[in-house]
């Protein structure tokens, strides 16, 4: 997968965390099979950046730990019709998300597990939701929920 990670928190997320974003999340397209071509970016942020994000896009005027755009959302859009072969070569877009770490080292706490973990979680977390999981009905949450928790677990970021 093409992963562009960005850090725009002043140093506050050490090079470990980035190449933890990094892996696990190549770990998840190798576990969802996506293509080596397919393309996300991670920005890395802090809270008072997030919290305009959220107030911007969401109307919720509050920090909060990870946002997901996915680039390629299904809907009313015209469908683009081209080569089977050319269709296959491009890549797929999933989208960007955004991480604070204020958010993820406050909810490591809260919750009495290491950074790392809560890192994976979010990014995880997010990275499904730009694959199309959600979890807004009970079924598909437990659905989201157990893919979440056997990636992380086989990672080796268990709780």
């Amino acid at each position: 997968m093409d992963l562009t990670i960005y850090d725009e928190t002043d140093g506050q997320v050490s090079p470990a965390q980035l190449a933890l974003v990094r892996d696990v999340l190549q770990f998840a397209a190798r576990q969802l099979s996506l293509k080596d071509s397919t393309e996300m970016s991670v920005t890395m942020m802090t809270n008072p950046a997030i919290r305009k994000l959220n107030q911007q896009y969401r109307g919720v005027d509050r920090a909060t730990d990870v946002l997901s755009f996915a680039a390629e959302e299904s809907g009313d859009e015209t469908p683009i019709i081209m080569d089977p072969e050319l269709a296959a070569e491009l890549p797929e877009n999933l989208g960007d998300l955004f991480v604070s770490i204020d958010k993820v080292e406050e909810q490591a706490k809260f919750l009495g597990h290491s950074v790392d973990r809560e890192l994976g979680f979010l990014v995880v977390h997010g990275f499904l939701h730009l694959n199309g999981y959600d979890h807004e009905k009970q079924a598909d949450e437990q659905r989201m929920f157990d893919l979440q928790r056997e990636i992380l677990d086989e990672y080796g970021l268990q709780r």
